[in-house]
């Protein structure tokens, strides 16, 4: 084992003859001061941690040992708890005492500032954990549940969530808001007793999104942040109880402390320990360097160190990729100069109002004083108290508070309604948020990218496509504007931006890439509103603004439409004639879930075809919007959900991919586009929601897949291909019907959707071989009847015999009787018709022949697309012309006619083999059928017979012959 030497130094002195004493120790923000306590000692030293030989400054105000310490996240107040049974404030790093916030009738273990310093938690023998409000110092709420003295405690980051824990090993979820224990983990740390030199903590890591805990087994337990489930544990060398644990700043490492005097450093992803220190005497606190490569450590006996380059320099700083809800600073309510608390509202009633006595106790505010408060007291005691200390906050796995102040940006303006849930803004798809000094996306899809960066008040714009061999590189321009939005096509761009004064005007421009006449670029002004999201679509631009008005424009820049919409906008994408928009239609939900509402405007016709609410997942808000490759509407939320519309049951949204199924857990979904299989998205590491400028990012390439329950097959992969198949095809058979209606050939959808039914076929005959295999002959029974081609049907038949289910083939065997006798009936029933002159005869008209010996034996070859189809799925593959046509009307209705006769007096299984072997031929001419023959007056016949005397053929089982 590698040992390094970490001198130590004294900071406070222990009591004599006791196994040792509590003691804690911090750093600030910017790791300029490193504060101690120990509870065998009433003062609390700051050391100057760059010049660690000055004395350090001394506060004592306490009357009995100091037990715990907290540093507010902006590094301005220090708090301490007490045996003697107080909580004081102080400013920092100065060290002015401020106010005795609380009391306990017993002494305090620990204290915690929740992630915004608008909360102090503070607990200890007494029964129930004190949550204090800062800004006016009262008790917002306790929470009791614990049976033993607490000793632990931790705001998530994301503010939702706390975490607690005792000396008899329980720990217990909080929800803020309600107050409530959400779940109650007995037994898992363990008991401390009634050492006092030693406390059981626990430690949120700092994405938010597990919780580590001391395990019973000399290890940390990593449990879930939603659920409260273990995760993994991290077991090394320590031999005896871990008393601390600290993760890193960017979570990547952990140290941890043992009852064994070793201090150990864990590589979280690895489970391994990468280094360790072997000290004299138990380490009951450390600290991770908030600035560098170092480690605090303090032991029982109050001499403390810092352990440099405690992370080996080859690895990853411990401080490279802090999630930024970790290093954000704080709202800056907590003690203000005198001067600052009367000019700002906002933190007029902060703790630093409340004074002190020369013995530590709180004396009333002056009159003065209260007078300055009364002017905000009124308004924000309630919403104070209620949104601001326990904001409601969306309840979510694997996502982070960074991601709703990217989504909901620009919505916290005041203390009363900064934690309040507001509307989604309005937001360009595509676009990412302003960065300093940094180039951003104005807009980015499938087509190419337009970018921006400001230098000198002035922007720099530049226009790429992902396909450089299209056409000529677009000219850069100079944005004198200040564009902010941009929507981007084949033909051009436009370009928006909002009001910055009043001398500043919104404006509009259009920039086409090519074009046959000079000076065609345009550009509009807005007085008295702003443009807020812009679209692009064939031969017209559209602009929504901050009055409600959809403003549409022709490709020339003439004003076509102006439309008023039924409430604010929220997004809007163009494809081709479609310019699809969203809106509120109120505002939300005491859940916090957005109420919106598409609408889909067909600019070229002047009319709307699809208007409906706008789905998204509970607590979360829109994230992109758009249109696929083939021109399906789709939009994705925050939570990482995509759903695209169809018009199944009436018109519905279907949830077509979830990040939390798909992604790791450092990895963020930045969706550009997406076609009928694909996704197309950038691959963004945490605490990262979108991408940079430079380097370029590369677009990552994801499978559709619905978000399915767990199959009791374990076929998901399968199920979701099947769901995908029927929605792939009945979009294709839409697009046959509108162009049939249009009177155009559809011969090229035809063999897509033809190709589409062989590969739904493949997928069901494996779908069936699971449900064989798992004993679900019910659901293969469903599923044989949803194969479309007459040789797949074969194939399954074959499949259930090979398998020795003979009950379930005879039950297949009766499933392609009953369709191949309905085939054959409607066709008669047809001819019928046609012979009397009630219908005519159509050009796409299938008719059967007997199969050649050379098809006889395909018959047993695995499932190939085929031009014999059944007509379940309401789709019949249409051949092309044969040697079967050139044999003339005469033949084709002689088979016909042999082939009915078969069916209706045949008992025999090779006659009714023949049924099953018939192959469907192309297309007749209509005019080789106009007159009717001898042949069709007896198919007539034999069809007015067979209704009269219907046989269905018994034996289930079918020959591969036919004579």
């Amino acid at each position: 084992m590698k040992v390094r030497s970490v001198k130590l130094r004294e900071a406070h002195k222990s009591s004599a003859g006791s196994n040792g004493s509590f003691c804690s120790i911090l750093w600030d923000l910017q790791a300029q001061h490193l504060v101690t306590a120990s509870s065998s000692e009433t003062t609390v030293s700051i050391h100057d941690s760059l010049l660690p030989s000055n004395p350090p400054k001394i506060l004592r105000h306490h009357r009995d040992g100091v037990t715990a310490l907290a540093l507010s996240p902006n590094s301005t107040c220090l708090a301490s708890g007490s045996i003697d049974h107080s909580v004081k404030l102080y400013k920092f790093p100065d060290g002015e005492f401020q106010t005795n916030v609380t009391r306990f009738t017993l002494p305090i273990r620990v204290l915690a500032f929740n992630n915004s310093g608008s909360m102090l938690a503070a607990a200890g023998d007494d029964e129930g954990i004190k949550l204090i409000n800062t800004i006016d110092g009262s008790i917002a709420r306790v929470l009791k549940g614990h049976k033993g003295p607490v000793t632990g405690l931790a705001f998530d980051p994301n503010g939702e969530y706390l975490a607690s824990i005792d000396s008899i090993g329980t720990v217990i979820y909080w929800e803020l808001q309600s107050g409530v224990t959400l779940h109650t983990l007995k037994g898992v740390a363990p008991d401390t007793g009634y050492d006092l030199s030693i406390m059981n903590v626990l430690c949120w890591s700092p994405d938010g999104e597990s919780l580590a805990v001391p395990g019973l087994k000399n290890d940390v337990v990593i449990y879930d942040r939603d659920t409260a489930e273990k995760l993994f544990s991290l077991r090394g060398d320590h031999v005896k109880p871990i008393c601390f644990l600290s993760w890193s700043p960017n979570g990547k490492y952990m140290a941890t402390s043992g009852l064994d005097r070793q201090v150990l450093i864990w590589d979280v992803d690895k489970k391994q320990d990468i280094d360790r220190q072997k000290f004299d005497d138990i380490i009951c606190c450390m600290a991770w360097k908030p600035i560098g490569n170092a480690l605090a450590v303090i032991d029982v006996t109050g001499k403390y160190g810092v352990w440099d380059s405690v992370v080996p320099s080859s690895m990853k700083s411990p401080t490279e990729g802090i999630p930024s809800s970790r290093s954000k600073n704080s709202n800056g309510l907590l003690l203000f100069d005198e001067e600052e608390e009367e000019q700002e509202l906002s933190v007029s009633g902060s703790l630093s109002d409340l004074g002190e006595d020369s013995h530590g106790e709180s004396q009333q505010p002056s009159r003065k004083r209260l007078r300055k408060q009364s002017v905000v007291d009124e308004d924000l005691d309630e919403d104070v108290n209620n949104d601001f200390l326990f904001p409601k906050k969306e309840s979510r796995k694997k996502a982070h508070t960074t991601r709703k102040e990217y989504f909901d940006k620009g919505n916290r303006s005041s203390v009363r309604t900064s934690n309040r849930t507001k509307m989604q803004e309005a937001f360009q798809p595509g676009s990412t948020p302003v960065q300093p000094g940094k180039r951003s996306f104005l807009c980015y899809n499938m087509l190419g990218t337009i970018t921006t960066i400001e230098h000198d008040g002035y922007s720099h714009i530049e226009i790429d496509f992902h396909d450089t061999g299209r056409g000529p590189r677009v000219p850069s321009m100079t944005d004198y504007f200040g564009f902010t939005m941009a929507a981007l096509n084949e033909n051009g761009s436009v370009f928006a931006n909002p009001c910055k004064g009043e001398k500043n005007m919104s404006s509009l421009m259009y920039r086409p890439f090519s074009s046959w006449a000079n000076n065609s670029e345009w550009s509009m002004r807005f007085e008295g509103e702003e443009v807020k999201v812009v679209a692009l679509g064939t031969g017209w631009v559209a602009a929504i603004t901050s009055l409600n008005f959809l403003r549409i424009f022709t490709e020339g820049g003439l004003q076509r439409h102006i439309l008023s919409l039924d409430g604010p906008v929220v997004t809007a994408a163009g494809f081709q004639d479609l310019l699809a928009v969203v809106t509120h239609v109120s505002d939300c939900l005491p859940s916090n879930d957005q109420m919106l509402e598409f609408r889909v405007f067909n600019v070229a016709k002047g009319t709307q075809p699809l208007k409906g609410r706008l789905p998204v997942t509970p607590g979360s808000s829109v994230a992109w919007f758009g249109f696929s490759e083939e021109g399906q509407l789709s939009s994705s939320d925050s939570k990482g959900v995509l759903r695209v519309y169809t018009s199944l049951y009436g018109g519905s949204w279907l949830p077509l991919f979830s990040a939390s199924k798909e992604k790791k857990s450092d990895e963020n979904y930045w969706i550009v586009g997406l076609n009928a299989r694909k996704l197309f998205c950038i691959v963004c590491k945490n605490p990262d929601f979108f991408p940079q400028v430079m380097p370029k990012p590369v677009l990552t390439l994801l499978d559709l897949s619905f978000p399915l329950a767990s199959s009791d097959l374990g076929a998901e992969a399968l199920e979701n291909e099947f769901i995908l198949n029927n929605i792939h095809l009945l979009q294709t058979q839409k697009r046959m019907e509108e162009i049939a209606e249009a009177g155009f050939d559809t011969s090229l959808l035809d063999d897509e959707a033809f190709n589409i039914e062989a590969s739904q076929d493949r997928c069901i005959l494996r779908l069936i071989a699971s449900c064989c295999n798992g004993d679900k002959l019910v659901r293969a029974t469903e599923l044989v009847k949803l194969l479309s081609l007459e040789k797949s049907m074969q194939g399954a038949i074959k499949l259930v015999t090979k398998l020795k289910l003979p009950n379930l083939a005879e039950r297949f065997n009766s499933i392609l009787e009953e369709r191949l006798l309905n085939e054959a009936k409607e066709r008669l029933s047809t001819s019928h018709m046609n012979s009397n002159g009630k219908l005519p005869i159509r050009d796409d008209v299938t008719v059967g022949k007997a199969l050649p010996s050379t098809e006889r034996s395909k018959m047993s070859e695995p499932i190939i697309p085929s031009s014999a189809t059944l007509s379940d799925p309401a789709f019949t593959k249409k051949g092309k012309p044969t040697e079967g046509v050139k044999l003339g009307h005469e033949l084709l209705h002689q088979n016909q006619t042999s082939k009915v006769e078969n069916i209706r007096g045949s008992r025999n299984i090779e006659e009714v083999t023949k049924v099953g072997e018939t192959k469907m031929l192309s297309r007749c001419p209509a005019n080789s059928l106009s007159k009717p023959t001898n042949n069709q007056e007896k198919m007539q016949k034999a069809g007015e017979l067979d209704q009269a005397q219907p046989q269905r053929p018994s034996n289930p089982f079918f020959k591969s012959s036919i004579k």
